[in-house]
C-alpha cells in the first residue's frame, strides 16, 4: 500500500531547543492515522512540517510523494487542514466562506458554488448556507470548517482536534463523515485529546510525548500490549491497603495504577485475579470491573500531571 507520509528520523530544532526528536512513522493511503500526545508533546510541530510550514530540521519527510519544505505548493494543493481555531470570516455567509476557499484553489465560479453545495449537503449544512456564521452554533461551526477544508479535494486530510467543544449529536456526525471520507480514499491524520474518539477512529496512531514517540500500533494492540484487556478499579483506595493488593497478585502479570485515589489493576484475564484477592479476602466490597480503554494506554505511557 502507498504511503502517503513518510517520516525518517524526523528533527524539528528551534535554537538549542529541540521539539522533536528523530521520530520514525508512516501512513499509508486511505487510513486513518492517530497522532496522539500531552500538550507540548511535539504534535503540533510535526504537522507544521507536514504542512509545509516548517522547515525539516535534519532527518527526512515525505508527503504524497514529494518532500516537506516550507513553500512546496505540489503539497499544499492536495492537502485539506481543519486547524484548531476556524478562521471562518464572520462577515461571510457559511456558503460565501466554502465558495471563497475554492477560488483560492483555482476553481472558477460555478464549479466553486456546485462544490460548495455539494459540501454543504455532505455535512448537513444545506439550510444554513444564507445564514451568517456568527450566528452558527459551535458545531455548525466546525462542519463549516471541514466543509471549506475540503473544497480542494484534498488526497490528505489533517484533523487537528476537530470535535473539541462538540455535543455528542455533532461529535457523532462528524465521526460518521470522517468515516465516509476513508471509504472515498481519503487519507486523514488525526489528532485529538478525547482517547475514545482515537479509538473508534484510528487504523493506526502514534503516542508521542516530549517530541518522542512511545508507542505505535492499532488501538486494539496498543490496549493489549501496554495495559491489557480488563481494568479493576477501586476507588477512594487506601494506600496501604492498595499496595496489600498489588502485593498479593504480583505474580498474576498484572499492571497496576494510581488515578488521584483510585487504584487499577490491568490484565488480559481478570477472573484469576479476583478468585487470588477472594482467597485473600483482599477483595474489596465495591470495585467496577471494565474494559480497558485507549485513555488507560495513554495515561499510563505519559502521565497524570497536568500540561499546560
Amino acid at each position: 500500500m502507498a504511503q502517503v507520509i513518510e517520516a525518517e528520523h524526523l528533527v524539528k530544532r528551534y535554537g538549542d531547543f529541540e521539539a522533536v526528536h528523530g521520530i520514525d512513522f508512516s501512513v499509508s493511503e486511505g487510513a486513518c492515522f492517530g497522532l496522539l500526545g500531552p500538550n507540548g508533546a511535539g504534535k503540533s510541530t510535526t504537522i507544521r512540517m507536514i504542512c509545509c510550514l516548517a522547515e525539516v530540521s535534519s532527518g527526512r519527510l515525505t508527503v504524497l510523494g514529494h518532500e516537506a519544505h516550507p513553500g512546496n505548493l505540489t503539497i499544499k494543493r492536495q492537502l485539506g487542514v481543519v486547524s484548531q481555531e476556524d478562521y471562518l470570516d464572520p462577515s461571510l455567509t457559511v456558503r460565501e466562506n466554502v465558495e471563497l476557499h475554492g477560488r483560492f484553489y483555482g476553481m472558477g465560479y460555478r464549479e466553486a458554488k456546485s462544490r460548495a453545495q455539494e459540501l454543504l449537503v455532505f455535512l448537513q449544512l444545506e439550510e444554513k448556507g444564507s445564514e451568517q456564521v456568527r450566528s452558527l452554533s459551535g458545531g455548525m461551526r466546525r462542519r463549516a470548517v471541514i466543509a471549506r477544508a475540503l473544497m480542494g479535494r484534498p488526497r490528505l486530510l489533517i484533523l487537528d482536534e476537530p470535535t473539541t467543544g462538540l455535543d455528542p449529536q455533532a461529535r457523532i456526525l462528524v465521526w460518521r463523515k470522517i468515516r465516509e471520507l476513508k471509504q472515498e480514499g481519503v487519507t486523514i491524520l488525526l489528532t485529538t485529546h478525547y482517547m475514545d474518539e482515537a479509538q473508534r477512529l484510528a487504523d493506526d496512531l502514534v503516542v508521542i510525548d516530549h517530541g518522542t514517540i512511545l508507542e505505535r500500533g492499532t488501538p486494539g494492540d496498543l490496549i493489549n500490549r501496554v495495559v491489557g484487556t480488563e481494568c479493576l478499579e477501586i476507588a477512594e483506595c487506601d494506600p496501604g491497603y492498595g499496595q496489600s493488593l498489588v502485593d498479593s497478585i504480583q505474580l498474576l502479570q498484572v499492571v497496576s495504577d494510581w488515578q488521584g485515589d483510585s487504584l487499577m489493576l490491568f490484565s488480559s484475564d481478570m477472573d484469576p485475579v479476583i478468585a487470588r484477592l477472594q482467597e485473600e479476602k483482599l477483595l474489596p466490597t465495591q470495585y467496577y470491573r471494565r474494559r480497558a480503554s485507549l485513555e488507560d494506554v495513554f495515561l499510563r505511557l505519559t502521565g497524570r500531571d497536568l500540561r499546560e
